[in-house]
């Protein structure tokens, strides 16, 4: 093992709070950098260097990246990250399925190292997620695996394309009856973007939403470094305000899983304030008795921060058994 350090000014959470149903963190003084082992799977995952490719999908440049042989008879994998986030949050998970088959992990438009767009949702994001499965060299029906808004974009894929999809696997990705009829909660995704004066403080100031505790600080570390720019005033985040919008609600989600023309599967942690036990019996209706479901116990919604390994050992278990 090596050891991490802490670089800038970490920050100790002294209070939990909600507010309009948004979780939101008070910062107490800042605390003392400290040291924590780095795993060597860590290392040895980003070791499998990623190739970096752009395609441009309707006038907008999409980054992603690539892992993998040029080609396969197992059937690739396209990895969707969460609302807000980039194709990095994949890094240290995509390698583990590289070995024998295609791997890419796309950066929506208006996140990650993609450009923005006037107008997004899944209208936008479908079309980009195409050309990166064939940019890539997927395979004719590639798995897709999302995370939080990632999962509702695989949905809305898999819906539209299912019979050119191997299966989707939604993970922390929540569904509830008021989701189903159009209900929005936009108020998180109109705040502007704050700008911070150099690359430690913004680094220092990178949180998970909704709030959740993680000890792998080296994953959160690695995570912050990759989700920050450089501009005009100082340094900001990444991503676009209005790309974070929930716009995906205005669709019939429920209905596109209920009639997913694929297989497909769900992960969400057990302790997750966004897949929480009512939102989980809802979703088990909409699933069939043998696709599987998958309860991570002792983590939250960014469980493959908190248990990287057993989220890839629950992934493979799901491709293994479907045969895939």
């Amino acid at each position: 093992m090596s050891v991490f350090e802490f670089r800038g000014s970490p920050v100790k959470l002294t209070e939990l709070k909600r507010e309009n149903d948004e979780t939101s963190l008070i910062y107490d003084q800042p605390i003392e950098p400290q040291t924590q082992p780095i795993p060597d799977w860590f290392h040895q995952a980003l070791a499998i260097r990623a190739v970096s490719r752009r395609v441009e999908v309707k006038g907008c440049d999409i980054h992603y990246l690539r892992w993998g042989p040029e080609t396969s008879d197992k059937p690739g994998i396209l990895f969707a990250h969460g609302g807000g986030a980039h194709a990095r949050w994949w890094s240290y998970i995509a390698p583990f399925f590289a070995d024998d088959r295609p791997v890419a992990a796309i950066d929506f438009s208006g996140m990650g190292d993609s450009g923005y767009r006037d107008h997004y949702g899944s209208v936008a994001h479908m079309p980009e997620m195409a050309a990166v499965i064939a940019d890539a060299g997927l395979g004719a029906k590639p798995l897709l695996v999302g995370h939080s808004f990632g999962g509702y974009m695989t949905l809305c894929y898999g819906n539209r394309h299912g019979s050119n999809v191997s299966g989707v696997v939604m993970v922390d990705s929540p569904l509830r009856p008021e989701d189903a009829k159009g209900d929005k909660s936009e108020r998180a995704y109109v705040k502007p973007k704050s700008i911070f004066p150099n690359f430690e403080t913004i680094v220092s100031k990178f949180r998970l939403m909704p709030v959740q505790p993680c000890e792998n600080a080296f994953l959160l570390d690695f995570i912050a470094r990759n989700s920050v720019m450089e501009n005009e005033g100082g340094w900001s985040w990444k991503f676009d305000v209005a790309a974070r919008g929930a716009a995906h609600f205005d669709e019939p989600l429920a209905e596109y899983l209920k009639r997913l023309p694929c297989r497909k599967a769900l992960i969400y942690g057990a302790e997750s304030a966004m897949v929480t036990r009512d939102a989980a019996e809802y979703m088990r209706t909409l699933f069939g008795p043998t696709d599987p479901i998958v309860c991570m116990p002792e983590v939250h919604h960014h469980l493959m921060l908190e248990q990287p390994l057993a989220f890839v050992a629950v992934l493979r278990s799901i491709f293994s058994g479907w045969g895939l």
